[in-house]
């Protein structure tokens, strides 16, 4: 059902770090969700049972401030965007709520399919973790980049 619902040029530009076999390979763990403007996707302390491949849409990333009822916008995340990886790689928690700012899909993994993708297909999985921490590496350098400017 994903790859009808997508063009291959759509899916390419996700996920651009796996060749047009893995990307297949990798479609059969996948789900589609939606979600429209204004919907929370994950909140700050829920299970993070699933990471999610924006396909289309947009979302912000929002964490808490120190004043009750009040947040400060961390990420606007856009098509290819990866999502909720931290938590779902972990096992922990969601560090951050984030919503839905227009009409929004999203590719997820749950924690059981990347587990069983790692069992079933690990050099798939060793690409697809290697790609998480690229991502994590990246924003991770442009945290500290806005840091250093504030300092």
């Amino acid at each position: 059902m994903i790859l009808g619902r997508y063009s291959p040029a759509e899916l390419n530009e996700v996920f651009s770090f796996l060749s047009v076999a893995e990307m297949g390979e990798l479609l059969a763990y996948l789900e589609f969700r939606e979600w429209q403007p204004g919907e929370v996707v994950m909140q700050r302390g829920d299970p993070g049972a699933w990471l999610g491949f924006l396909v289309e849409g947009k979302l912000s990333v929002k964490m808490e401030a120190i004043f009750p009822g009040k947040f400060i916008l961390v990420a606007v995340l856009e098509r290819g965007s990866l999502v909720g990886e931290v938590a779902a790689v972990e096992g922990g928690e969601r560090n951050a709520t984030v919503i839905a700012t227009a009409k929004s899909h999203l590719l997820i993994l749950s924690n059981e399919n990347m587990e069983a993708m790692l069992r079933q297909a690990p050099a798939l999985g060793l690409k697809l973790l290697r790609w998480i921490i690229h991502v994590l590496g990246h924003r991770l350098g442009k945290a500290s980049d806005r840091l250093a400017r504030l300092l």
